[in-house]
């Protein structure tokens, strides 16, 4: 005997809502997008999904187990050729669900579900890769840059230090002095010299 599902009851019992589910899904494969209630469409979407990744697979075991569920020869054929080979480079997310505006006379709310049958292009997932690599390293180098501030302070510290001391001797007046004393030395010594003597005595 066939147990109810969470979410809503589409149906009278277990059984009746397992045959609209079917129903439902072998609508959605035949015409690729049907309109109905939001509530079935919120239903209708895992169970069309299971039934995609079974065509996916291709193989025979998948074909009875989608058997199972649409008892139309020709949608399984549809479904395992044309839609199954369509979803090939997509990983999930075979349906969509657009919201419509409500029923006319009960308000229920409306909605559209239908298949998405269009190209996964590669670069879709080469921006979708570089933009989780940016957000991975826009962190790591927060932290990188948190880490580099502290040295770059510290070496221009040095660099203060270093230049205040090399501007020390520069500024101070002994530093003059000796050079003045040496330059008296070698007056001194010209002074002393025996050429100069001897032209002094002629």
């Amino acid at each position: 005997m066939p147990t109810p599902t969470k979410g809503p009851r589409l149906g009278g019992g277990p059984a009746h809502e397992k045959l609209i589910l079917a129903n439902l899904a072998t609508a959605l494969f035949e015409h690729r997008s049907i309109t109905t209630t939001e509530a079935k469409a919120k239903r209708l979407r895992p169970h069309a999904e299971k039934l995609i990744s079974f065509a996916k697979k291709g193989d025979l075991a998948s074909r009875r187990q989608v058997m199972k569920t649409i008892r139309d020869k020709s949608v399984v054929h549809f479904l395992f050729t044309e839609i199954g080979p369509a979803m090939a480079e997509r990983n999930g997310g075979y349906t969509r669900i657009v919201k419509i505006g409500p029923r006319k006379g009960d308000n229920a709310p409306m909605a559209v579900i239908q298949l998405v049958m269009e190209p996964v292009s590669a670069k879709q997932g080469v921006v979708r890769e570089a933009e989780r690599a940016a957000a991975v390293s826009a962190p790591a180098a927060d932290e990188v840059v948190v880490g580099d501030e502290a040295p770059a302070a510290e070496s221009t510290d040095a660099a203060q230090v270093e230049a205040g001391g090399v501007e020390q001797p520069d500024t101070l007046p002994d530093a003059d002095a000796p050079a003045t004393a040496d330059e008296g030395v070698e007056v001194d010594a010209a002074e002393v010299d025996p050429s100069d003597e001897k032209k002094d005595q002629a």
